[in-house]
This record gives C-alpha cells, sequence and structure tokens, in this order.
C-alpha cells in the first residue's frame, strides 16, 4: 500500500452532507484528521462508522422506490407525477429531454448514482482490505462485517448495471492513486462480466453473512437477500435486451468489444431459475397473509373481511392448507407497504433499507404525501396512476377486465359493491383486492383515521371538474391528477396529513413474490433440460420447463389476492402454452409490484418498453364537471403527461464529466459522446 493514510472527512463528505433516518445507516460522529488506517480498523467503532458510509450509499439517489427526486425510474407506463418541485416534468422525463451534459432538468439525477455508487463501492473495497478480526472484534463479528461489504459492493454495482448498463468494475483492492492518470482509466465490462462478478460478491457474501438478523439489525442484509440479488443479475442477463440481441451490437467498449450478447443462451435463464431456487430453498421466506377480521365497520382503517368470490377448493381451506378462507386479501396486500408492518414482521421481506425517509420529502412518506388529497388529507395531490394501470387490474374471479362489456353507471348507496361508496363508478365494482390497495379511483374512500378533526377522516375525493382536489385552474398552484386517478398504494388508512399522525414506511427492496414470479418466469422459457449446481454445490438441481413448479410459484402470489390461478379462471390453461403465460406473468408483475421501482426495467429488459412507452397515455377526461359526471369516465388521452420512445431510453448515459474523466469509457448508445 503507497497511501498508509487516508483523508476520512473527504471519503464521508457526501454522507456528512445528508441525514439518515435509519439507525444502522447514521453516521453521527465524523473523522477530521489523517488517521493510520491500521488504528481506525482496530476499533470497533471507527470500522463500524466506515461501514456504515459505505451503507449510506445505498440512500439518497440510490433509493428505489421514493418521492421522484431520487427514484426518477419509479415512474414508467404505470405512474405519473405533475408537480415541479424536483426540477424535472414528467413530459421532460418521458420526451428524453435530458443528456450528459450539465444543465438538463434530469442531469443531477442521472449523474449523482454514478458517482454516489462508485464512492460506496471504493469504501467497501478499502474495508474489505482492512477489516480484521482482534481485540475489539470478534472472529463471528468480522465474518458478519465482511459480508455486509461484499454485499454492498455488489449491490451498488447491482444498482449501476440496472441503469447504465454494463460499467467498469474496478480492481477489489481499489486504485492505486499515485499511478500515472492514464491506469487510473477502466473501460466497460461486458453485461455478462459485470453479472458474473455482482454473483461472485454476492456468493462471497452469501458464505459469510448470517441467515437471520435481530430486530436492531433487522435491515442488514442476510444469506438470503444476497442470494436474491443474484437471482435478479441472472434473469436479467438471460432476458431479450442482454441476451442475443443484435439491436445493442453497436454498444461496445473503447476497443470495440460488444458489451451486450449477440448471441442468445437459453442456459441463462436455467441459471436465474435455479437462482431462483437457491432463495426458495432456504426455506426462510413466504408470502405474508394477514388474518381474517370478523368484525369492524363498513368503513373506517380495518373493515370486516370481504371474503372473495366462493371457489370449491380455496374458499374451503386455510391458508395453511392452500386456501384463503381466514385470510384478508385486502390487509394481506396493504400491509406490506403501508407501515403496518415492522421489517422482522414481515416474513417475505427479504432485503430493506428499513425506514428509507432519507429526507421527509423524498422518501416513500414523500411518495404517499404526493398521493394523497389535500383538501381533507393534507397531501399535495400530484401523483397518480395511468388509465393502462387501471385497467390492468383483474376482477375478483380472476378473470381480466374488459372495458367493452364492463359495467356502466353509479352505485346507489355505500356498501352496495364492495369497498365502493354510494356514488362510485360501476367501472371500479367487483375488482380485485390489490385494485383497491393501490388505486384511488374518483369516490375512494379516504379513512384518515388519525385526523383530529371528524370532517377530515373517512371521507370520498371526486377528481371532477371544480372539486377541492379536481381540475380548477384558478391559479398555477393547482394541484390536481390529469388522468383522474389516484394511487392509495403505501398510505396507511390511519394517517393524515391534515392534521393527524403519519406513519414511516418499510422500504421493500426486495421480496418474497418477486422471486416467485421470477422462478416462474424463468421456467418458462426453457426448451431442454439443465443440470445447475445450487449455489453453494452442495446439489444439482435439475432445471426444464416444469408446468407442477411454475403453477407452484405464482399461486401464492394469486392466493393472497384472492384469486384463483390462471388455470382455473374458466379462460383456458396459459400454463401449456409459453406465450400466454409470458403474457400473464407480465401482467402480474405489472400488478404486484406497482411503485415498487419494477415496471421501469422490466419493461426494458423484455424489450417491450418500445410498444409500451410509446403509447399514448389515457386517462379520465379531468375537464368534466360533476353534474355530466358519466363523461368523465370516458378514456381520453391526456396532454400534459404523454409519452415516447427512442432506442437511447434502454440505459442512462454517463455524464460529460466522467467522459472526461474517464478517456476509456464510452458512451450508452444514442447518447451524444464528449469530444
Amino acid at each position: 500500500m503507497k497511501r498508509k493514510y487516508i483523508l476520512l472527512s473527504a471519503i464521508i463528505s457526501f454522507g456528512a452532507l445528508l441525514q439518515s433516518c435509519s439507525d444502522y445507516l447514521s453516521v453521527e460522529r465524523y473523522f477530521s484528521d489523517r488517521q493510520d488506517l491500521d488504528r481506525i480498523f482496530n476499533s470497533r467503532d471507527y470500522t463500524e462508522q466506515w461501514l456504515a458510509n459505505a451503507y449510506y450509499q445505498l440512500l439518497s439517489f440510490n433509493l428505489e422506490i421514493g418521492h421522484v427526486r431520487f427514484t426518477l425510474t419509479n415512474y414508467s407506463d404505470d405512474m405519473i407525477f405533475t408537480e415541479g418541485g424536483a426540477g424535472v416534468s414528467f413530459s421532460d422525463y418521458k420526451f428524453g429531454k435530458y443528456g450528459p451534459q450539465y444543465g438538463g432538468n434530469v442531469y443531477d439525477l442521472i449523474a449523482r448514482p454514478w458517482d454516489q455508487s462508485y464512492e460506496g463501492i471504493r469504501q467497501a473495497s478499502i474495508f474489505l482490505q482492512h477489516v480484521h478480526p482482534g481485540d475489539e472484534i470478534t472472529e463471528e463479528m468480522y465474518r458478519d462485517l465482511k459480508g455486509q461489504a461484499y454485499f454492498i459492493r455488489g449491490y451498488l454495482y447491482w444498482l449501476l448495471l440496472r441503469k447504465y448498463g454494463p460499467v467498469p468494475i474496478l480492481p477489489d483492492e481499489g486504485l492505486d492513486y499515485e499511478a500515472p492518470y492514464s491506469d487510473l482509466a477502466y473501460p466497460r465490462n461486458t453485461y455478462d462480466e459485470c453479472v458474473e462478478y455482482i454473483s461472485n460478491q454476492m456468493l462471497l457474501a452469501a458464505e459469510h453473512l448470517e441467515s437471520n438478523r435481530s430486530s436492531r439489525n433487522a435491515s442488514r442484509p442476510t444469506k438470503g437477500a444476497a442470494l436474491a440479488v443474484r437471482a435478479k443479475a441472472y434473469l436479467y442477463a438471460a432476458s431479450p435486451l442482454m441476451n442475443g440481441n443484435p439491436e445493442m451490437s453497436s454498444f461496445v467498449d473503447d476497443k470495440g468489444r460488444q458489451l451486450i450478447s449477440q448471441e442468445y443462451d437459453e442456459e441463462k435463464w436455467a441459471k436465474a431459475a435455479a437462482a431462483a431456487l437457491d432463495v426458495i430453498k432456504l426455506g426462510k421466506y413466504e408470502i405474508y397473509v394477514a388474518p381474517k377480521r370478523s368484525h369492524g365497520g363498513l368503513w373506517g382503517a380495518y373493515p370486516k373481511t370481504i371474503e372473495p368470490p366462493y371457489h370449491p377448493v380455496y374458499s374451503e381451506k386455510t391458508w395453511a392448507e392452500g386456501g384463503w378462507s381466514d385470510i384478508d386479501p385486502l390487509d394481506s396486500y396493504r400491509a406490506l407497504f403501508n407501515g403496518d408492518l415492522y421489517v422482522t414482521e414481515n416474513p417475505e421481506l427479504i432485503f430493506s433499507r428499513g425506514d428509507n425517509q432519507l429526507h421527509d420529502e423524498y422518501g416513500i412518506q414523500s411518495m404517499t404525501r404526493h398521493q394523497m388529497p389535500v383538501s381533507k388529507g393534507g397531501g399535495w395531490n400530484c401523483h397518480g396512476i395511468t388509465g393502462k394501470q387501471c385497467d390492468a387490474y383483474g376482477m375478483n374471479d380472476g378473470k381480466p377486465f374488459d372495458r367493452a362489456t364492463s359495467m356502466k353507471g353509479f352505485t346507489q348507496e355505500d356498501g352496495e359493491y364492495p369497498y365502493l361508496r354510494k356514488d362510485v363508478w360501476l367501472e371500479y365494482a367487483n375488482r380485485e383486492p390489490r385494485f383497491y390497495a393501490s388505486v384511488a379511483f374518483s369516490g375512494a374512500n379516504w379513512a384518515c383515521t388519525s385526523a383530529k378533526d371528524p370532517n377530515n377522516r373517512d371521507f370520498q375525493t371526486f377528481y371532477y371538474y371544480g372539486e377541492d382536489d379536481g381540475r380548477k385552474i384558478v391559479s398555477t398552484d393547482d394541484r390536481w391528477i390529469p388522468t383522474g386517478i389516484g394511487m392509495m398504494k403505501f398510505v396507511n388508512p390511519k394517517e393524515s396529513y391534515k392534521d393527524g399522525t403519519v406513519y414511516p414506511k418499510v422500504d421493500p427492496a426486495i421480496r418474497y413474490a418477486d422471486i416467485l414470479l421470477m422462478y416462474a418466469e424463468a421456467l418458462n422459457e426453457l426448451t431442454t433440460t439443465y443440470q445447475i449446481a445450487s449455489w453453494d454445490g452442495s446439489e444439482t438441481y435439475t432445471v426444464s420447463r416444469d408446468i407442477p413448479a411454475m403453477k407452484a410459484a405464482v399461486l401464492p402470489v394469486r392466493l393472497r389476492a384472492g384469486l384463483p390461478n390462471y388455470d382455473e379462471i374458466g379462460m383456458g390453461d396459459p400454463y401449456t402454452d409459453p406465450d400466454e403465460l409470458r403474457k400473464a406473468i407480465k401482467r402480474e408483475r405489472q400488478i404486484e409490484f406497482l411503485g415498487e421501482n419494477q415496471r421501469y426495467f422490466d419493461l426494458r429488459r423484455w424489450k417491450d418498453a418500445p410498444d409500451e412507452e410509446s403509447q399514448m397515455i389515457y386517462g379520465c377526461n379531468t375537464t368534466v364537471p360533476k353534474e355530466y359526471r358519466e363523461f368523465f369516465y370516458e378514456q381520453v388521452v391526456v396532454p400534459s403527461v404523454q409519452t415516447s420512445w427512442s432506442m437511447r431510453k434502454y440505459f442512462w448515459p454517463v455524464s460529460y464529466d466522467e467522459l472526461k474523466r474517464n478517456p476509456r469509457l464510452t458512451q450508452a448508445p444514442g447518447w451524444p459522446s464528449y469530444d
């Protein structure tokens, strides 16, 4: 090592500018002098603080769920935003009015994740070089700390890979900053090399990490979290964008080496399936369900359970027996996101940043405030969903929603249909429970039971022209949802920003439902049988398009929502047709993971984005007042939130500043390079 001393205040300067709300991510004491690395890593306190600052790089621009200021990719063809406080408008974002040069509206959001991720990677690498057992650090503690650092390094590369595509993999021992400048420049590695590196880091993490965490350390990674990230990386590598894609032939490094595989390799799907199976076979995770509630009012935060339509199998069995007779489908889904569960209470949660409210104005808590009504909820009423997303939710018997044959008209009284109050449009009747947990349709009920003023509790919000939360065009400060369809997901039924209590939300970065659907998706793409070793080499999996295995993976996700499996709704059996099952799984992911920063990347890896993200965005007609309300629900193009597609939007550009610093770094396809 040529430099034994490091100015720690410089290393953690980024973290010092921000304040974390998660205990394990907080670094409350900062170093201000040069300190001997041996001294630092002989101290348990200093060692843990160094690791904490590496963790810190998973926040701010590396959050995955939250307000658009930090989580731009959380908004695709499913969610919209209309306020400009983030320095970016929806149209600028969707029309690609940004680039690698300084000054664009989205420049900071595009450039900062790169810098922040590599800073965290550098910190983790230094940590791995110097951490050791000693008087203050036991052998057991040393192993776990090392496993956490491997996880952080691999996870940051994973976050980079999803956004920027293939990125440079830096030497594990770090860069020699006394070397000539030309020796500090590294080209992009291929996509497959990046994935294998991430896999290796997660295998090392899994070998060192604990399988379980105490309540105090619940948001630190476990063995299962490492294996889950590995599975996701393999799934992306197998997907059409990265697996035999001639459209990416121009994505090359500085020597002309192609960075995206040009030849399709089906075995990549088998590796993805085996990696997901590694997580499943841990036997540690399960789909969360809430118990059936036999009492409660019609409205309020927690009403009496509304049972799904009768099914001769599932209605007669308990959850443990493979049915839904003793669960509440609505609560089972919404409690995953709205703050009702702590990390340790959720057996479905594989990895979480904990309470990710880095700033109140940017985390999930901020996102929910942007979703809530202004007049009685104290929210900002400017985040909503598209008509496409609203229509994606099926009926409560599992069949798809069909606008052409759906009911028209309005409910005549409260409770005439499950979850609906009086004067609600009948197209919103008899939809699956995830719809009511996620969609704030016009006339939806907002419980807000913590509000002190009774007038601000249990109220309906309508988005008709001239209503308190509808379109008014009285001033530029008006807040209204252009599609006329709000978002309920992540909102706690008890909370109120008006005069009540706001509940912190747990970040659901990786859920077991994701692993199950990934497993089914990967198996569906196979046409032959493969032998794949388990992550630790203890066994060999025989992997093929196994219909019973796919059904078993999908069913818990459907059952939790009170829905039969795809082959049990009287519309054929998609499990016998790979094309039909692929469509069904894509739709399932669109519904299950709304607002969880999945849709944006799913559309790209599937190569569906050119179609899905170039379509006109439809919604309700927000120019219609209440007296002509039936016309409000006629789907119209919403001019203010339109979108377009170009090939360059598959990957984010690298900033000019970074291209100037690293002459071997090439730009992503379609984006201008620095000359």
